[in-house]
Formats: structure tokens, sequence, C-alpha cells
């Protein structure tokens, strides 16, 4: 059940770009507006005796506030590299967090690198490589040019290292805190954060509704349903089925605004989804040796 949370958190999120392009406003008003929105609807739910209780106190706080600054610092630098690049290279670029994140988990977690996990991880970083069309040639001259591209793409990787942090960091603490104390501190943090860059007239704008929905589904529902399943997927598996949020969001952008879907598309796409299948089954074996 765990890694339907997370994928039903992912299908959520992939569905973000149809929304932001709807909502028409600011960077800074996309992510702060929804996270108020959202903080709204949880403290009617942390009003309640059960849940105020579930709150730490004190000391016991300080490794929530690691969420708001991690998740914003991973939000911002997507969003600039996909102002200052392509869409493919931004693409790219974030998706080196499964990478960063075996990585990472072998030394804050002590999570084994399995054949399978590496299998997953290859198979869905060539069918990223496929499905966006990107010639490593062309990346790697990119990289070199020192120009606005440079930016974007160095801007990738800085935004895909902050979401490996950002899975090791979810990885540690989900266990040990409920899924709506974590949600209620990580965008009470984002809003705090961004208070000095938002103008409360940019909210009354014709968009307003996908602002709503963002802030209903893709801030509260979402980050529910993810920190729920995180706390029993480790953060590699749980990476890798990150990989799946660009395919769905390929397909959006066909059903919503017509964007074209090349053969390459469906072929890497295909290996991606099943990276992902190979990893549930691996985890399904482990835990059921007998299925």
């Amino acid at each position: 059940m765990s890694y339907v949370y997370i994928l039903t958190a992912i299908v959520l999120w992939s569905a973000l770009g149809v929304f932001i392009r709807f909502a028409g406003t600011s960077v800074p008003h996309l992510i702060f507006f929804p996270n108020v929105i959202s903080l709204a609807l949880m403290a009617f739910f942390l009003f309640r005796k059960r849940h105020r209780e579930e709150i730490p106190a004190g000391k016991g706080l300080l490794p929530l506030l690691l969420l708001g600054p991690l998740s914003l610092a991973n939000t911002f630098s997507f969003f600039y590299a996909y102002q200052n690049t392509s869409i493919a290279n931004a693409v790219l670029t974030h998706y080196t967090a499964p990478v960063m994140v075996a990585f990472l988990a072998l030394f804050f977690l002590k999570e084994k690198v399995a054949v399978r996990v590496a299998l997953s991880v290859a198979l869905a970083t060539a069918g990223l490589w496929i499905m966006l069309g990107v010639s490593p040639a062309r990346f790697w001259e990119l990289l070199r040019a020192g120009d606005r591209d440079t930016a974007g793409i160095l801007s990738g990787i800085l935004s895909g290292f902050f979401y490996a942090l950002l899975i090791i960091t979810l990885r540690r603490l989900a266990p040990r805190f409920t899924p709506l104390v974590m949600t209620f501190f990580q965008n009470s943090i984002i809003a705090l954060l961004l208070l000095p860059w938002v103008e409360v007239k940019g909210l009354f704008s014709p968009g307003l509704w996908a602002l709503a929905v963002m802030g209903i589904a893709h801030s509260t529902i979402a980050p529910l349903l993810y920190f729920k399943g995180m706390q029993r997927v480790s953060a590699n598996q749980a990476a890798i089925l990150g990989y799946i949020e660009p395919v769905c969001a390929i397909l959006l952008g066909f059903v919503f605004f017509g964007e074209s879907i090349q053969h390459r598309v469906v072929a890497g796409g295909c290996m991606i989804l099943f990276s992902g299948y190979m990893t549930i089954r691996a985890a399904v074996r482990q835990r059921h040796p007998a299925l």
C-alpha cells in the first residue's frame, strides 16, 4: 500500500504543469498561495486534540525545520532551470536525483545499493534520455558554453541535489512524525520564507481556481500521501518511482494542450514505467518471498 501512496502523489505532482499554466502568475505566488491554502486546511485538523498532541515540543521540532528550506530550494532551482534552458535539459538534470540518492542513502541511511536498484536507475535514466531526445554530446557542449543554458543546466543539477537531500531527510523523519505534522511544518516554513516577495493582489487573478486546486491537491493531498508512503518505502525505491512523474506530465500535456508525443517518448516512457515495475516487484518479493 505504501507504493500506492507514493505513486498517487507522483501522479498528482505530474499535473502541476497544467495548473501552473492556468494560474498565470509569478513563481513566488505559485508556491506561496497554494501553501497558505494548504495551511488553512490542515489547521482545521490540528485544532483537534488528537492531532495537536502529535506535534513535538521544544527541540523535537528542530528536524522538521529542514523540510521547508530543502523543498523550497528544490522547487526554486528547478523553476530557474526551466526559465534558462530547455525543458529537456531541466528535466534531465533534475532527475539525476536517484543517482545521488543511491550514494547518499549508502552513507546516511545505510541502504545498500542492490543490483536490482542499480539496474532500475540505469534503465530509467536511459529511458529519460531517449524520451527527451537530448544527445549526450550536445548536452556536454551546452554545459561547457558558459551562457544561459549553462546556468540552467547547473541549476537543474542543483535541484536534483536538493531533491535527493529531501528524499533522504524524509526517509529519516517519516517513521518519527505523522504526515500531517510534516506537511504542516514544511508548508509553514515555505510560506514564511516567501512572504517578503509576495503581494496579496497576486491572489486575485483569473487563475485563482488553479491556485486553489494546487493548494488542495499538490500542497496538501500529495505530500500527505508521499510522507505516508515514505514511512515504509526506501529512499532508493522512492527516487526511482519519481521517474514516473515526467512520463505522466507528458501524457497530461498531450491531453490538455495537444502537445505531440513522438515515438521516442513512447519508447523512453515504457522503459521508465518498466523500471518502476521492477522496483515495486523486487520490494514485494523481498517482503513476501513466496510470491
